[in-house]
């Protein structure tokens, strides 16, 4: 090695520092060390609250000019100051002012000049300081916003979607509701990702379902994904009321005085014969999932009874099929937002997702477990991919016993009958709860006791036929996991959930509008059952889905009720149960009649998505379940019928 000289190594240590300010000025961006988070960098004291009322190009109202539906907007000041442009995090929803939002029920509020004060819930607390502007849209004929609401027709669909035609310069909005002066996005580089519980997420799905250019992801929470199946179960009717009624809730005093046509159309388009007409197909999301450019994080409740688990099933498997990257998590509750169960992590990962959708931070969310379910209480655990590889269907026999209505189920094909007589007093928690006893209302079948755990992950599907005595019958299935347990309580008005005192705060807060939010704890309880997927048909609806026909006394009718999706574990020492019965109180209405129904048991089967396939469940029942069934791959979703056969107008 050559002796350096001092001159060399000055000539070296100042060439090297040279060569060190060059990269440091000359590097691309792109070779820096890559953002993995967004921080809470931007003022939200300072923040920029305006409204918009952006052009629909409809006129549900009939008044001669197109609707505007208003859009709020609270974004950082410092990036349009700066030259860049924010992404968009969007709640379009018809609950504003009729009814707020979240648990604490929150509704917008407005200064004297109109601007936004309190937005509802966490989001733009939280997200703004991170570089992301929040935009509350009223659907049409709510609130501030023109138009009509139509229960998720192409006017609410309509409301959110100019919005983000406006905020990719595709759609004109102003600075008032009539008149006013053109106003321009240009602080926004389009790209939008929409979340909202119940009502709200059904409109991202719907949105989502047009492939509207700049939607980049979707968070449906609790959504509906087909509005009939909100409405109905196979012609069997869930609700007394119908979409009129439910948009008769929320309009605004506006609305109730210019929109009396949109309402009859909605009742004469939902007859409560429970029958598939026009309106719903214009309300059906799922058909359109080939149209869907957005990811989706899936959210939902699996002992959700106001908007089912039916709705999950099909959504995510017609996602899947045309290979729409998503994410989901099933909780134990029932129609309550993840921010209420599961504060801390479902902030952390919401805020990875919108990172990674909006920002296009490489934060690794998109390689992490597809899934999160609880299992128990608090205690959750995660999939890969969701079913787990590896879940099959299982086909399972009902069988008689030595008791009338309480018989076995197993592998075994089975011969005979059983019959009951429907109860519109009865319902799904009393022939749980009697499983074991012979009732009049139900026929019950379970296993013996478990000697492994068994695992169901997605929806089942239970084939029933059954001899009425009347013209009419409906049909309810149900499985249970029969043995004790501490479970949510679902059935408890708040859902699952306790509200506390205390409060935490996620994000900054304003005078007018705090980021902090009331804790809540699991409520909880102990059982002795755990219901763990139903679904329920009218039997007239046997042959065409879409068109329900008087019965015939006396003739025998076979019809295949799709199950709500789930993920539960059967431990062992349980048994698993199914339950066929006519009317589940409080859970579907009850037919004109009041039918005895006599069930054929060679000719009514239970397909039940298990972990391990047929295997599983014969280890799990040694000596008892009898020849294993044929092994068939199967998704989450029920079979999609009522899409399929849709009558003329």
């Amino acid at each position: 090695m050559p002796k350096r000289t001092r001159a060399t190594l000055w000539r070296t240590l100042v060439t090297a520092a040279v060569t060190a300010l060059t990269a440091a000025f000359l590097t691309p961006a792109a070779a820096q060390a890559a953002p993995r988070e967004s921080r809470p960098v931007y003022s939200y004291a300072d923040a920029v609250r305006e409204s918009v009322w952006v052009d629909t190009g409809l006129d549900e109202d009939g008044d001669g000019r197109t609707d505007r539906v208003a859009a709020d907007i609270v974004r950082p000041a410092e990036p349009a100051r700066q030259g860049r442009k924010v992404p968009v995090i969007m709640d379009a929803s018809p609950y504003y002012s009729c009814c707020g939002r979240g648990n604490e029920s929150q509704r917008k509020t407005y200064d004297a000049q109109g601007h936004v004060v309190q937005m509802p819930l966490f989001y733009d607390n939280y997200f703004v300081p991170r570089g992301y502007a929040f935009v509350g849209v009223d659907l049409a004929g709510t609130n501030r916003s023109d138009g009509c609401v139509d229960v998720g027709g192409r006017s609410d669909v309509q409301s959110a979607k100019a919005v983000i035609d406006w905020l990719n310069g595709r759609a004109k909005a102003y600075t008032s509701r009539t008149g006013g002066t053109p106003v321009r996005a240009g602080w926004t580089n389009g790209r939008t990702g929409m979340i909202g519980k119940s009502w709200d997420g059904t409109i991202a799905n719907g949105v989502a379902a047009t492939g509207v250019k700049g939607l980049r992801t979707i968070v449906p929470i609790s959504a509906i994904s087909s509005w009939y199946d909100y409405y109905f179960a196979q012609g069997a009717p869930l609700y007394d009321g119908g979409p009129d009624e439910l948009a008769g809730y929320v309009e605004s005093a506006d609305a109730h005085a210019h929109c009396a046509a949109v309402q009859r159309e909605l009742a004469d388009g939902s007859p409560r014969s429970g029958d598939w007409t026009p309106l719903w197909s214009g309300r059906d999301y799922v058909k359109d999932a080939a149209k869907v450019r957005a990811s989706v994080f899936l959210v939902h409740g699996m002992q959700d009874l106001n908007v089912r688990t039916q709705h999950v099933g099909q959504w995510w498997d017609a996602l899947a099929r045309h290979g729409v990257r998503r994410k989901i998590w099933l909780s134990q509750t029932g129609h309550v937002d993840p921010f209420d169960y599961r504060r801390g992590a479902w902030v952390d990962t919401l805020h990875r997702w919108f990172d990674h959708e909006l920002l296009g931070y490489d934060n690794g969310i998109d390689r992490e477990p597809a899934a999160d379910v609880e299992r128990h209480p608090d205690q959750w655990v995660t999939s890969t991919a969701w079913p787990p590889r590896g879940t099959r269907a299982t086909v399972l026999h009902p069988a008689t016993g030595t008791r009338p209505g309480v018989g076995t189920l197993g592998l075994r094909p089975a011969a005979g009958t059983e019959t009951f007589t429907d109860d519109p007093a009865r319902g799904e928690t009393d022939w749980a709860a009697r499983l074991t006893t012979p009732t009049p209302e139900k026929a019950g079948f379970l296993t013996a006791p478990l000697t492994r755990n068994v695992r169901l992950s997605g929806s089942s599907t239970v084939t029933v036929t059954a001899t009425p005595s009347t013209a009419s019958a409906h049909l309810s299935a149900v499985l249970v996991d029969v043995g004790p347990d501490t479970i949510r309580d679902y059935a408890d008005p708040a859902e699952g959930i306790t509200t506390l005192t205390d409060r935490t705060c996620w994000g900054a807060s304003t005078a007018g509008d705090s980021a902090c939010f009331k804790e809540t704890a699991a409520k909880t309880a102990a059982v002795d059952y755990t219901v763990v997927s139903r679904g329920w048909a009218d039997l007239g609806h046997y042959a065409w889905p879409a068109r329900g026909v008087p019965l015939t006394p006396g003739r025998a009718y076979t019809i295949t009720l799709g199950l709500a999706a789930t993920d539960h574990v059967v431990p062992a020492g349980h048994r698993l149960a199914l339950i066929v019965a006519g009317t589940d109180k409080d859970l579907i209405d009850p037919p004109s009649t009041r039918p005895t129904l006599t069930v054929d048991l060679s000719r009514t089967t239970a397909r039940v998505p298990l972990v391990g396939s047929t295997a599983a469940f014969a280890r799990a029942t040694p000596g008892r379940a009898g020849a294993p069934a044929p092994r068939v791959l199967d998704g989450v979703g029920a079979p999609r019928t009522t899409a399929r056969h849709v009558p003329a107008s």
